[in-house]
């Protein structure tokens, strides 16, 4: 049994605020909250305070401030000697950089704040940053290092009732069993999150879901106006809680799905939306993607092969340096399904 989902993030004199409050909300409360900590000279209340402000700003792709920010939270916890608070500020500044395609500095990161976690006692976040590690290795498709460690951290959400870090596993180990071809297995997992988020009131992770659901009834079933329906849906919760990430990624998909139905002109439109949504949050791994789609919805509206192969080839050396080992075989896959696999020049 799930309880309500909660969000530890939210902390100090803010802890009355939902999981689905709207992070413009969360970032002018935070943000007077935090200069109130910091007048009255109370560093760990401007540290609590501060990680909420960093949050709220990557979440809504603002990534100069939220960088400024979760340093500050740090500082200010450092000279409250709040090993926890610490721990806090390093898993938002790990989740920015993997975020940003900063993956080894994530690494770096998110694995000081889960020691930290453990040395201040905070179960929670040492939790959520082990979650972090997980997350950074399957985004890079590293998924025999890091299913395992899915596995182990779902077997511990479901354990405490934490429905929001159980949503999230469950997500995680779906994409995985997605991306080898496992569509059933993943279509049950996404609906298992779908069934917990809505129940738990998590819109975060119900849109999520919703978007991993919208995935598998396209390519499985080819059910063009379900997967577009469902998407529909999680854009109401993302645009009620201003998830700006959330609402690129799913502008991503439902070009994917317009694309699998040969309605290339109008994927063409929402790769181009979120490619733009992605670069102006600064966040490379969706931007990659939003280009890869794009090059192949005007490589099947008539583009010159020459310059579908130069643009699949500066994609494939971009995603090489980076990291991003799925990605880069999507892109594999693509030379292959325009026969322009030979034509490739590294």
């Amino acid at each position: 049994m799930y309880g309500k989902a909660f969000a530890p993030e939210y902390q100090g004199a803010l802890t009355t605020l939902s999981v689905n409050s709207s992070l413009v909300d969360v970032l002018a409360e935070g943000t007077e909250k935090l200069r109130e900590a910091e007048r009255s000279g109370r560093p760990a209340e401007a540290a609590r305070c501060g990680l909420a402000v960093a949050e709220a700003h990557r979440r809504l792709g603002h990534v100069g401030d939220a960088d400024r920010a979760w340093k500050a939270s740090y500082r200010a916890a450092r000279a409250a000697d709040d090993t926890a608070a610490m721990a806090w500020a390093l898993w938002s500044g790990g989740t920015l950089a993997r975020q940003r395609g900063a993956f080894p500095l994530a690494w770096r990161l998110l694995g000081l704040a889960a020691e930290l976690g453990e040395r201040g006692g905070d179960i929670v976040v040492r939790g959520y940053s082990l979650a972090g590690l997980a997350e950074t290795g399957r985004i890079q498709g590293d998924y025999a290092a890091v299913g395992r460690l899915h596995e182990q951290l779902l077997a511990e959400a479901r354990r405490r009732g934490e429905a929001r870090h159980t949503v999230w596993a469950l997500e995680g180990i779906a994409q995985m069993h997605r991306n080898t071809g496992d569509h059933d297995r993943a279509y049950a997992l996404f609906e298992e999150a779908a069934q917990i988020a809505e129940q738990a009131e998590d819109r975060r992770g119900y849109a999520w879901a919703l978007r991993g659901l919208a995935d598998i009834l396209s390519v499985r079933d080819k059910d063009t106006e379900g997967a577009l329906e469902l998407l529909s849906r999680a854009e109401a919760g993302c645009r009620a809680m201003n998830l700006t990430s959330a609402l690129a990624y799913n502008h991503k998909m439902r070009g994917n799905v317009l694309y699998r139905a040969e309605r290339y002109a109008e994927a063409r439109e929402l790769y181009e939306q979120a490619l733009e949504e992605f670069r102006v949050m600064s966040e490379p791994r969706g931007e990659a993607l939003a280009r890869l789609g794009l090059a192949k919805s005007r490589a099947q509206l008539g583009r010159d092969r020459a310059e579908t192969a130069a643009e699949l080839a500066d994609l494939a050396r971009t995603l090489e340096r980076s990291g991003l080992k799925h990605s880069r075989e999507m892109v594999a896959r693509a030379l292959e399904e325009f026969g322009l696999a030979a034509e490739i020049v590294r």
